[in-house]
Protein backbone atom coordinates (compact mmCIF):
# COMPACT_ATOMS: atom_id res chain seq x y z
CA UNK A 1 0.00 0.00 0.00
CA UNK A 2 1.25 3.45 -1.01
CA UNK A 3 2.45 6.28 1.62
CA UNK A 4 -0.05 9.00 1.85
CA UNK A 5 0.75 11.69 3.53
CA UNK A 6 -2.11 13.35 3.57
CA UNK A 7 -3.09 16.86 5.34
CA UNK A 8 -5.77 16.93 7.78
CA UNK A 9 -9.23 17.59 6.73
CA UNK A 10 -9.53 20.72 9.15
CA UNK A 11 -6.69 23.06 10.99
CA UNK A 12 -7.51 22.75 14.87
CA UNK A 13 -6.89 24.95 17.77
CA UNK A 14 -3.60 22.61 18.78
CA UNK A 15 -1.68 24.23 15.84
CA UNK A 16 -0.53 26.80 17.65
CA UNK A 17 0.21 24.78 20.97
CA UNK A 18 2.30 22.38 18.47
CA UNK A 19 4.19 24.92 16.83
CA UNK A 20 4.89 26.45 20.43
CA UNK A 21 6.17 23.22 21.76
CA UNK A 22 7.96 22.73 19.01
CA UNK A 23 9.73 25.65 20.15
CA UNK A 24 9.56 24.57 23.69
CA UNK A 25 10.95 21.25 22.76
CA UNK A 26 14.19 22.92 21.80
CA UNK A 27 14.08 25.26 24.62
CA UNK A 28 13.74 23.17 27.42
CA UNK A 29 17.02 21.03 26.46
CA UNK A 30 19.08 24.04 26.32
CA UNK A 31 20.08 24.54 30.00
CA UNK A 32 21.39 28.13 28.97
CA UNK A 33 20.88 31.96 29.66
CA UNK A 34 18.68 31.90 26.40
CA UNK A 35 15.44 34.39 26.22
CA UNK A 36 12.37 32.47 24.41
CA UNK A 37 10.69 34.30 21.81
CA UNK A 38 10.43 34.12 18.49
CA UNK A 39 12.10 31.53 16.71
CA UNK A 40 15.56 32.36 15.90
CA UNK A 41 15.57 34.80 18.93
CA UNK A 42 17.19 32.54 20.96
CA UNK A 43 21.17 32.76 21.67
CA UNK A 44 23.34 31.17 24.39
CA UNK A 45 25.97 32.37 26.83
CA UNK A 46 29.12 31.25 25.07
CA UNK A 47 30.74 31.33 28.99
CA UNK A 48 28.15 28.59 30.29
CA UNK A 49 29.11 25.13 30.20
CA UNK A 50 26.42 23.09 28.44
CA UNK A 51 23.89 21.90 31.35
CA UNK A 52 21.98 17.98 31.72
CA UNK A 53 18.22 18.17 32.78
CA UNK A 54 17.32 15.32 34.53
CA UNK A 55 14.69 12.72 34.39
CA UNK A 56 12.73 11.54 37.03
CA UNK A 57 13.54 7.80 37.66
CA UNK A 58 10.86 5.28 37.38
CA UNK A 59 9.34 3.45 40.10
CA UNK A 60 9.15 -0.10 39.41
CA UNK A 61 10.92 -2.98 41.18
CA UNK A 62 12.62 -3.90 38.20
CA UNK A 63 15.55 -1.72 36.36
CA UNK A 64 14.81 -0.26 32.68
CA UNK A 65 16.64 -2.05 29.61
CA UNK A 66 16.56 -0.69 26.10
CA UNK A 67 17.20 -0.97 22.93
CA UNK A 68 16.52 1.06 19.05
CA UNK A 69 15.80 -0.49 16.18
CA UNK A 70 15.24 0.38 12.31
CA UNK A 71 12.42 -0.39 10.67
CA UNK A 72 11.58 -0.89 7.18
CA UNK A 73 7.92 -0.94 5.40
CA UNK A 74 9.02 -2.86 2.35
CA UNK A 75 4.87 -2.49 1.37
CA UNK A 76 4.82 1.28 1.37
CA UNK A 77 7.07 3.32 -0.94
CA UNK A 78 8.63 6.32 -0.15
CA UNK A 79 7.58 9.40 -2.56
CA UNK A 80 9.95 11.57 -0.40
CA UNK A 81 12.97 9.43 -0.33
CA UNK A 82 12.52 8.89 -4.21
CA UNK A 83 11.99 5.86 -6.23
CA UNK A 84 12.98 2.28 -5.47
CA UNK A 85 12.82 3.61 -1.55
CA UNK A 86 10.53 2.35 1.36
CA UNK A 87 9.10 3.99 4.17
CA UNK A 88 11.84 3.88 7.03
CA UNK A 89 11.33 4.20 11.00
CA UNK A 90 13.59 4.54 13.87
CA UNK A 91 11.83 2.87 16.88
CA UNK A 92 13.21 1.73 20.59
CA UNK A 93 12.16 -1.18 22.63
CA UNK A 94 12.14 -0.38 26.65
CA UNK A 95 11.85 -3.49 28.64
CA UNK A 96 12.00 -4.56 32.53
CA UNK A 97 15.95 -5.69 32.63
CA UNK A 98 18.56 -7.42 34.51
CA UNK A 99 21.77 -7.70 35.00
CA UNK A 100 22.17 -4.20 33.94
CA UNK A 101 25.80 -3.06 35.06
CA UNK A 102 28.45 -2.48 32.17
CA UNK A 103 25.10 -1.55 30.07
CA UNK A 104 25.47 2.77 30.19
CA UNK A 105 22.52 4.54 29.56
CA UNK A 106 20.68 5.67 26.98
CA UNK A 107 20.33 9.38 25.79
CA UNK A 108 16.71 10.71 26.09
CA UNK A 109 17.71 11.54 21.79
CA UNK A 110 20.72 10.60 19.51
CA UNK A 111 22.66 13.93 19.54
CA UNK A 112 22.90 15.01 16.19
CA UNK A 113 18.21 14.60 16.18
CA UNK A 114 19.03 17.09 19.14
CA UNK A 115 21.07 19.07 17.72
CA UNK A 116 18.69 19.96 14.72
CA UNK A 117 15.90 20.54 17.19
CA UNK A 118 18.22 23.07 19.25
CA UNK A 119 19.10 24.63 15.33
CA UNK A 120 15.94 25.05 14.03
CA UNK A 121 14.36 26.84 17.25
CA UNK A 122 17.56 29.02 17.01
CA UNK A 123 20.04 28.01 19.51
CA UNK A 124 23.51 26.40 19.21
CA UNK A 125 23.36 23.05 17.85
CA UNK A 126 25.77 22.17 21.02
CA UNK A 127 24.35 24.02 23.43
CA UNK A 128 23.22 21.18 25.57
CA UNK A 129 24.34 17.98 26.85
CA UNK A 130 21.22 14.91 26.02
CA UNK A 131 19.48 14.31 28.85
CA UNK A 132 19.75 10.52 30.10
CA UNK A 133 17.29 8.12 30.55
CA UNK A 134 16.83 5.50 32.91
CA UNK A 135 17.43 2.80 29.96
CA UNK A 136 19.73 0.24 29.79
CA UNK A 137 21.83 0.05 26.50
CA UNK A 138 20.85 -3.71 25.73
CA UNK A 139 20.72 -5.24 28.73
CA UNK A 140 18.98 -8.36 29.17
CA UNK A 141 15.64 -8.45 29.54
CA UNK A 142 13.95 -9.98 33.03
CA UNK A 143 11.55 -13.07 32.40
CA UNK A 144 9.45 -14.20 34.93
CA UNK A 145 8.71 -17.53 33.47
CA UNK A 146 5.71 -15.82 31.45
CA UNK A 147 5.55 -13.45 28.23
CA UNK A 148 5.13 -9.87 28.91
CA UNK A 149 2.72 -7.03 27.80
CA UNK A 150 3.33 -4.99 24.99
CA UNK A 151 2.21 -1.17 24.93
CA UNK A 152 3.30 0.88 22.31
CA UNK A 153 3.57 4.82 21.62
CA UNK A 154 2.67 7.39 19.10
CA UNK A 155 3.88 10.84 19.85
CA UNK A 156 2.70 14.23 18.87
CA UNK A 157 3.33 16.58 15.55
CA UNK A 158 6.67 17.98 15.20
CA UNK A 159 8.15 16.03 17.73
CA UNK A 160 9.99 12.82 18.95
CA UNK A 161 9.80 8.89 20.05
CA UNK A 162 11.27 9.90 23.15
CA UNK A 163 8.69 13.33 24.50
CA UNK A 164 7.02 10.70 26.45
CA UNK A 165 9.90 8.59 28.56
CA UNK A 166 8.61 9.19 32.06
CA UNK A 167 5.26 7.45 31.11
CA UNK A 168 7.63 4.73 28.86
CA UNK A 169 10.42 3.56 31.37
CA UNK A 170 7.29 3.93 34.18
CA UNK A 171 5.79 1.19 32.70
CA UNK A 172 8.83 -1.15 31.65
CA UNK A 173 9.88 -0.35 35.44
CA UNK A 174 6.84 -2.40 36.15
CA UNK A 175 7.29 -4.99 33.65
CA UNK A 176 5.70 -3.64 30.51
CA UNK A 177 7.59 -4.09 26.73
CA UNK A 178 6.73 -0.59 25.26
CA UNK A 179 7.65 -0.07 21.87
CA UNK A 180 8.17 3.61 20.66
CA UNK A 181 8.35 5.32 17.19
CA UNK A 182 9.65 8.48 15.23
CA UNK A 183 6.98 9.60 12.81
CA UNK A 184 9.60 9.75 9.99
CA UNK A 185 8.96 13.17 8.30
CA UNK A 186 7.07 14.57 10.89
CA UNK A 187 9.78 13.91 13.38
CA UNK A 188 13.53 14.51 14.89
CA UNK A 189 14.91 11.67 14.16
CA UNK A 190 18.35 10.23 13.82
CA UNK A 191 19.09 6.94 11.57
CA UNK A 192 22.43 4.55 12.21
CA UNK A 193 23.68 5.43 9.24
CA UNK A 194 24.00 9.36 9.94
CA UNK A 195 21.39 10.45 8.71
CA UNK A 196 19.31 12.93 10.47
CA UNK A 197 15.43 13.87 9.59
CA UNK A 198 13.49 16.72 10.65
CA UNK A 199 9.66 17.45 10.12
CA UNK A 200 8.82 19.04 6.58
CA UNK A 201 7.20 21.86 5.82
CA UNK A 202 6.38 21.13 2.64
CA UNK A 203 2.36 20.43 2.83
CA UNK A 204 2.56 17.69 -0.10
CA UNK A 205 3.84 15.64 2.96
CA UNK A 206 1.57 17.08 5.72
CA UNK A 207 0.89 13.76 8.07
CA UNK A 208 -2.35 12.75 9.24
CA UNK A 209 -3.30 10.82 12.07
CA UNK A 210 -4.64 8.47 9.83
CA UNK A 211 -0.29 7.97 8.58
CA UNK A 212 0.43 8.11 12.38
CA UNK A 213 -1.81 5.07 12.36
CA UNK A 214 -0.57 3.47 9.07
CA UNK A 215 3.06 3.80 10.90
CA UNK A 216 1.86 1.80 14.04
CA UNK A 217 0.14 -0.95 12.30
CA UNK A 218 3.30 -1.67 10.64
CA UNK A 219 5.24 -1.91 14.10
CA UNK A 220 1.97 -3.89 15.24
CA UNK A 221 3.57 -6.60 12.63
CA UNK A 222 7.05 -6.15 13.80
CA UNK A 223 6.07 -6.80 17.49
CA UNK A 224 4.52 -9.92 16.42
CA UNK A 225 8.18 -10.68 14.77
CA UNK A 226 9.43 -10.19 18.06
CA UNK A 227 6.72 -12.40 19.49
CA UNK A 228 7.60 -15.52 17.01
CA UNK A 229 11.01 -15.41 17.78
CA UNK A 230 12.34 -13.00 14.60
CA UNK A 231 14.48 -10.32 14.70
CA UNK A 232 12.70 -6.84 12.73
CA UNK A 233 15.55 -5.21 12.67
CA UNK A 234 16.25 -3.77 8.80
CA UNK A 235 20.36 -4.26 9.41
CA UNK A 236 20.12 -7.57 11.40
CA UNK A 237 21.57 -6.04 14.94
CA UNK A 238 21.58 -8.16 17.63
CA UNK A 239 18.41 -8.22 19.98
CA UNK A 240 19.23 -8.16 23.37
CA UNK A 241 19.14 -11.25 25.63
CA UNK A 242 15.69 -12.21 26.00
CA UNK A 243 13.45 -9.80 23.61
CA UNK A 244 12.81 -12.12 20.92
CA UNK A 245 9.99 -14.69 21.83
CA UNK A 246 9.76 -12.63 25.36
CA UNK A 247 6.52 -10.88 24.62
CA UNK A 248 2.59 -11.50 24.40
CA UNK A 249 0.95 -10.53 20.88
CA UNK A 250 -2.25 -11.02 22.52
CA UNK A 251 -2.16 -8.66 25.37
CA UNK A 252 -1.19 -5.25 23.77
CA UNK A 253 -2.42 -1.67 24.54
CA UNK A 254 -1.52 1.95 22.39
CA UNK A 255 -1.09 5.34 23.94
CA UNK A 256 -0.15 8.36 22.28
CA UNK A 257 0.20 12.12 22.74
CA UNK A 258 -2.11 14.83 20.75
CA UNK A 259 -2.00 13.65 16.97
CA UNK A 260 -0.58 10.20 18.22
CA UNK A 261 -3.88 10.44 20.82
CA UNK A 262 -5.89 10.79 17.56
CA UNK A 263 -3.89 8.22 15.99
CA UNK A 264 -4.46 5.85 19.25
CA UNK A 265 -8.34 6.14 18.59
CA UNK A 266 -8.17 5.89 15.25
CA UNK A 267 -5.99 2.52 15.16
CA UNK A 268 -8.37 1.26 18.09
CA UNK A 269 -11.20 1.21 15.72
CA UNK A 270 -9.48 -0.67 12.77
CA UNK A 271 -6.85 -3.03 14.79
CA UNK A 272 -8.00 -5.58 16.49
CA UNK A 273 -4.76 -6.66 18.15
CA UNK A 274 -5.05 -3.46 20.28
CA UNK A 275 -7.09 -4.71 23.33
CA UNK A 276 -6.84 -1.17 25.21
CA UNK A 277 -6.41 2.37 24.36
CA UNK A 278 -5.22 5.39 25.84
CA UNK A 279 -5.13 9.10 24.51
CA UNK A 280 -2.89 12.02 26.23
CA UNK A 281 -5.19 15.54 25.11
CA UNK A 282 -5.89 14.12 21.28
CA UNK A 283 -8.18 16.70 19.97
CA UNK A 284 -9.86 13.84 17.93
CA UNK A 285 -9.19 15.43 14.18
CA UNK A 286 -10.51 14.50 11.66
CA UNK A 287 -13.72 13.37 12.92
CA UNK A 288 -14.17 9.70 13.18
CA UNK A 289 -16.68 7.57 12.72
CA UNK A 290 -17.19 3.76 14.00
CA UNK A 291 -17.97 2.22 17.43
CA UNK A 292 -15.33 1.33 19.38
CA UNK A 293 -16.40 -1.59 22.13
CA UNK A 294 -12.84 -2.30 23.77
CA UNK A 295 -11.27 -0.03 26.73
CA UNK A 296 -10.70 3.44 25.80
CA UNK A 297 -8.92 6.53 28.21
CA UNK A 298 -8.63 9.99 28.06
CA UNK A 299 -6.65 12.33 30.11
CA UNK A 300 -7.62 15.54 28.38
CA UNK A 301 -5.77 19.12 29.30
CA UNK A 302 -6.63 21.73 26.84
CA UNK A 303 -9.20 19.44 24.13
CA UNK A 304 -12.17 18.34 26.50
CA UNK A 305 -15.41 17.21 25.20
CA UNK A 306 -16.39 20.77 26.47
CA UNK A 307 -13.82 22.10 24.36
CA UNK A 308 -13.59 20.34 21.47
CA UNK A 309 -17.00 18.81 19.56
CA UNK A 310 -14.77 16.29 17.91
CA UNK A 311 -13.28 14.81 21.34
CA UNK A 312 -17.23 14.93 22.49
CA UNK A 313 -18.36 13.04 19.05
CA UNK A 314 -15.96 10.32 19.83
CA UNK A 315 -16.76 9.76 23.59
CA UNK A 316 -20.21 8.85 22.15
CA UNK A 317 -18.94 5.88 19.99
CA UNK A 318 -17.00 4.11 22.59
CA UNK A 319 -19.36 1.28 23.59
CA UNK A 320 -16.97 -0.59 26.15
CA UNK A 321 -15.33 0.39 29.12
CA UNK A 322 -14.44 4.25 29.41
CA UNK A 323 -12.51 7.08 31.33
CA UNK A 324 -12.24 10.81 30.82
CA UNK A 325 -9.59 12.48 33.43
CA UNK A 326 -7.99 16.05 33.79
CA UNK A 327 -5.66 17.55 35.93
CA UNK A 328 -6.41 20.46 37.34
CA UNK A 329 -4.10 23.31 35.69
CA UNK A 330 -3.10 21.14 33.45
CA UNK A 331 -2.35 22.42 29.68
CA UNK A 332 -1.71 20.19 26.29
CA UNK A 333 1.99 19.10 27.36
CA UNK A 334 1.39 18.59 30.85
CA UNK A 335 1.20 14.84 30.59
CA UNK A 336 4.15 14.50 29.12
CA UNK A 337 8.66 15.19 30.02
CA UNK A 338 8.22 18.82 28.88
CA UNK A 339 6.22 19.48 32.14
CA UNK A 340 9.24 18.11 34.50
CA UNK A 341 11.92 19.48 32.24
CA UNK A 342 10.53 22.88 31.14
CA UNK A 343 10.85 24.24 34.95
CA UNK A 344 14.33 23.34 35.16
CA UNK A 345 15.04 25.44 32.08
CA UNK A 346 13.12 28.51 34.19
CA UNK A 347 15.54 28.64 36.65
CA UNK A 348 18.30 28.42 33.97
CA UNK A 349 16.94 31.53 31.69
CA UNK A 350 15.55 33.73 34.52
CA UNK A 351 11.73 32.84 33.41
CA UNK A 352 9.07 34.81 34.98
CA UNK A 353 6.32 33.09 36.74
CA UNK A 354 3.89 34.48 34.58
CA UNK A 355 5.99 33.53 31.24
CA UNK A 356 6.55 29.71 33.23
CA UNK A 357 2.57 29.45 33.59
CA UNK A 358 2.15 29.73 30.01
CA UNK A 359 4.47 27.01 28.99
CA UNK A 360 3.42 24.40 32.06
CA UNK A 361 0.08 25.70 32.86
CA UNK A 362 -0.48 25.53 37.32
CA UNK A 363 -0.36 22.03 37.51
CA UNK A 364 3.00 21.23 39.66
CA UNK A 365 5.61 19.43 38.29
CA UNK A 366 6.47 16.71 40.73
CA UNK A 367 2.10 16.15 40.70
CA UNK A 368 2.61 16.25 37.29
CA UNK A 369 4.55 13.14 37.04
CA UNK A 370 2.95 11.12 39.73
CA UNK A 371 -0.16 11.73 37.91
CA UNK A 372 2.00 10.23 34.32
CA UNK A 373 3.09 7.48 36.72
CA UNK A 374 0.06 6.02 38.06
CA UNK A 375 -2.62 6.35 35.73
CA UNK A 376 -1.38 5.11 32.54
CA UNK A 377 0.16 2.37 34.88
CA UNK A 378 -3.21 1.42 36.87
CA UNK A 379 -5.13 1.55 33.18
CA UNK A 380 -2.68 -0.81 31.74
CA UNK A 381 -3.00 -3.29 34.32
CA UNK A 382 -6.73 -3.37 34.12
CA UNK A 383 -6.70 -4.28 30.95
CA UNK A 384 -3.71 -5.89 29.79
CA UNK A 385 -2.98 -7.71 32.93
CA UNK A 386 -6.23 -7.87 34.94
CA UNK A 387 -4.94 -6.31 38.23
CA UNK A 388 -7.77 -3.78 39.33
CA UNK A 389 -6.73 -0.90 41.17
CA UNK A 390 -8.99 1.44 43.66
CA UNK A 391 -7.31 4.14 41.13
CA UNK A 392 -9.59 3.99 38.20
CA UNK A 393 -12.74 3.63 40.17
CA UNK A 394 -13.54 7.82 40.80
CA UNK A 395 -11.06 10.62 42.44
CA UNK A 396 -8.65 9.97 44.92
CA UNK A 397 -7.70 11.39 47.98
CA UNK A 398 -3.94 10.85 46.99
CA UNK A 399 -4.78 12.67 43.41
CA UNK A 400 -7.00 15.70 44.72
CA UNK A 401 -6.41 17.35 41.18
CA UNK A 402 -7.09 14.73 39.79
CA UNK A 403 -11.46 15.12 38.16
CA UNK A 404 -13.52 12.35 37.03
CA UNK A 405 -15.42 13.84 33.78
CA UNK A 406 -18.79 12.37 33.70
Amino acid sequence: MPVNFSAPQRRSTSDTALTRRRLLGAALAAGAAVPLGAVGAARASAASAPARLILPAPTGPYPVGTVALRLVDTARPDPVAGPGRHRELMASVWYPARDVPGHPLAPWMSAGALRELLASAGFPADAVQVPLTSGHRCAPVRRDGRELPVVVFSHGAHSHRADHTVIVQELASHGYVVVTADHTYDAFTEFPDGRILTPLTDPRYAMAPADFAADIRFVLDRVGDLAAGRNPDADGRPLPTGLAGGIDPRRIGMFGWSKGGTATARLMLDDPRLRAGLSLDGPMLPAMAGELDRPFMMMTAEFTRAAEPAVAEFWTHLRGWRLDIRAEGAVHASYGDNQVLIPQLAVAVGMSEEELRGWTGTLAPARAVRIQQAYPLAFFDLHLRHRRRQLLDGPSREFPEVTFLP
